[in-house]
């Protein structure tokens, strides 16, 4: 019989059954438990979407009330998890911050092992799903603060997930059209299938850890240069760019040197990726209201958006969601190195998502390998060595 194949990266294999989210990659195709991303944020909002994700269907009034009143009451988090941020150095990436501090909910709010019934009680894992949604914006915004020597701005209760957010960061109520786009850009990014941050959520969901240790596995993953950063990077490429009648020199140098184009290509859509049209469209409507505050940057995105697909378009590669949002949190005041902890706070819900999905119907991952090293052979003492 001959030997299994490998594949790397397991791409293209299936690991689990899902009602979660579905890509159509050749069409360009978003959908969150059978509903178009695009219709879900014209429509909808990041509270009712994070329901709709968690129990698979539209919640009535009465649910969706219940739900968006926990995740107000829940802002907060206890003063230790601010004492343990404030030994942390000022120095490093926010994505370590929040993988630590999160992690450390876990003691402060422990979770016993649940029971079965408890694993199968949809109410009892929404709330405990809601309290984490609810705390890691907090963490983050408190991050801003205190890593410049500022008191952290307590949440408010009378505001929206993404507008009490902002409110955090900047310390005045925020512009309603930046809480749209915010609002928008959570509902994007808070669900895309099987990748590699999500993978580690079901295997470690498998092993029945308890929801903080997922989360905080998930935001390692995530804040690999590979997942995560890319909305980062595309920042900084911009503004190396520096001004629109670089676009083309840069691009090509790029390309004849064989180097990344931040936020172009993805794995899974071979045609524009939805999101990044939608993103697209949010820049151009704060440009119609007056409200672009770097609008070179965004005439160079255009320009490097039309270069790149001349150059990539026949490829298949096209931008991606990182190629506009980066820009937008940017057009926000929001720094560049919270970028991804914004990933991540969206993003959330789709772990927890995966969470309960998996321990609906579990069974602990323990993958097989090819193993290519020495034979058997016996111990040598060191004397006897060559």
């Amino acid at each position: 019989m001959s030997d299994p194949t490998v594949v790397p990266g397991l791409e293209g294999i299936p690991a689990t059954h899902s009602a979660i989210s579905q890509i159509d990659g050749a069409a360009g195709q978003l959908f969150y438990r059978g509903y178009p991303i695009a219709e879900l944020v014209a429509q909808s909002h990041y509270e009712e979407v994070a329901l709709l994700l968690l129990d698979g269907e539209l919640p009535n009034a009465q649910s969706l009330e219940r739900f968006d009143a926990g995740l107000r009451a829940h802002r907060q988090v206890k003063y230790n998890v601010r004492e343990i941020m404030k030994f942390l150095p000022v120095t490093g990436h926010p994505m370590d911050m929040l993988h630590c501090a999160v992690a450390s909910l876990g003691m402060f709010y422990p979770q016993q092992e649940l029971s079965d019934a408890e694993r199968e009680n949809a109410s009892h894992l929404d709330s405990m799903a809601m309290r984490i949604i609810a705390r890691i914006p907090t963490i983050v915004a408190m991050w801003d603060q205190m890593r410049f020597g500022n008191d952290p701005i307590p949440p408010r209760a009378d505001l929206c997930h993404a507008a009490n957010f902002l409110y955090m960061l900047h310390g005045q109520d925020p512009d309603p059209l930046h809480v749209r786009i915010l609002d928008a850009c959570f509902i994007l990014h808070a669900e895309h299938t099987i990748n590699a941050s999500t993978f580690s959520v079901l295997v470690s969901t498998s092993t029945l850890t308890n929801p903080y240790h997922v989360i905080a596995g998930a935001i390692g993953t995530l804040a690999g240069p590979l997942h995560g950063g890319a909305n980062q990077q595309v920042v900084q490429m911009l503004e190396e760019i520096g001004k629109i009648e670089r676009v083309e020199a840069y691009l090509e140098s790029k390309l004849a040197a064989k180097e990344k184009i931040w936020g172009f290509g993805h794995r899974v859509y071979k045609t524009r990726d939805p999101r990044a049209t939608i993103l697209k469209g949010m820049m151009q409507d704060l440009a119609q209201a007056g409200h672009l505050r770097h609008s070179r940057l965004f005439e160079i995105a255009l320009g490097l958006e039309a270069a790149a697909e001349k150059h990539l378009g026949p490829k298949g590669i096209y931008a991606n969601v990182d190629f506009y949002s980066g820009v937008l949190y940017h057009e926000m005041g929001i720094r560049a190195d919270l970028f991804t902890p914004i990933f991540a706070m969206a993003r959330s819900v789709g772990w927890l998502a995966h969470w309960r999905e998996q321990l609906s119907n579990n069974r602990i991952f323990r993958p097989t390998q090819i193993y290519t090293g020495a034979a058997p052979r016996s111990y040598l003492p060191l004397a006897e060595r060559p």
